[in-house]
């Protein structure tokens, strides 16, 4: 999602939405896994496995182009709906778009899972929640706080017309102003409950967990941390982005869990959100 800039504060909020228009470790402790609806839990956290060996490298990069394909297909049906300017479209259009992109990646992953998986959603993605996730909530806030302030402060000190404030926090404001009334509800749950659901799914439960059984894990790490980034398609947005991405990736890896992930990126954008507002 789009980044913000508090230049007074230093604070650089991220909303994260991937593939938008232009748009910690976590401790492991004995305590017993949530499970989810319809889900049953394994008898050992070593059959924990996630996606690990179930799908290939290959088919995780055609299905995840697939879905991208046919998302922008949607998004630009969406788009014609409306004649109003690229950047000042209505928030109805941006939820219909969210929408639109969510969609492709979610049935992917369960017809992925009932075809090739185990054919339980929430094993196969790892989609398991414990109430020791509730640390993602000071860490989502801490990330956007002081971490992507950190990784902006040098790079606008030697890059300072390329890191401009201003660039930076630009479209995470536009967004948050063309959202009145109740299209502020809509706003919130599409960037603090919509977006970290499905992309957490999406870059770490299946992009980052096949790749670990396909490569070092610190590896499939950073190559889903940067898969993530990238997607976003804004360059000045790409060092928060790519550091949240680190967070979040590092939660799964020593969790093996896409919960805390969740909470985390979560936090992450509410607290963006909240920044924004205070504005």
């Amino acid at each position: 999602m789009p980044t913000t800039s508090a230049s007074d504060t230093g604070n650089e909020p991220l909303f994260l939405q991937a593939g938008a228009s232009k748009t910690a470790v976590a401790c492991i402790t004995s305590s017993p896994p949530i499970a989810l609806p319809g889900s049953s839990l394994p008898r050992h956290s070593s059959d924990y496995r996630g996606t690990e060996s179930r799908y290939s490298l290959p088919m995780v990069i055609g299905a995840w182009l697939g879905c991208y394909l046919v998302a922008n297909i949607l998004g630009g049906i969406i788009a014609g709906a409306t004649s109003a300017p690229s950047g000042e479209e209505p928030i109805w259009i941006l939820a219909a778009s969210a929408l639109a992109l969510w969609t492709p990646f979610v049935v992917m992953l369960v017809l992925l899972s009932r075809k090739l998986g185990s054919g339980n959603f929430w094993s196969d993605y790892s989609v398991r929640f414990r109430p020791i996730d509730a640390l993602g909530i000071p860490l989502g806030i801490a990330s956007q706080i002081f971490l992507v302030s950190a990784v902006y402060w040098p790079l606008r000190k030697i890059f300072p017309a390329t890191f401009d404030a201003a660039d930076v926090e630009e479209r995470a404001s536009d967004l948050y102003d063309r959202a009145q009334g109740w299209w502020l509800v809509v706003l919130v749950l599409i960037v603090v409950v919509g977006a970290p659901i499905v992309e957490e799914l999406v870059y770490r439960g299946f992009i980052q967990g096949t790749l670990r059984g396909t490569m070092n894990h610190s590896i499939a790490l950073v190559v889903a941390a940067v898969w993530f980034t990238l997607i976003h398609f804004v360059p000045v947005e790409y060092p928060g982005l790519f550091a949240i991405a680190l967070v979040l990736g590092l939660s799964y890896h020593f969790s093996r869990r896409i919960g805390l992930p969740i909470v985390t990126h979560m936090a992450f954008n509410a607290t963006g959100l909240l920044l924004v507002a205070l504005k």
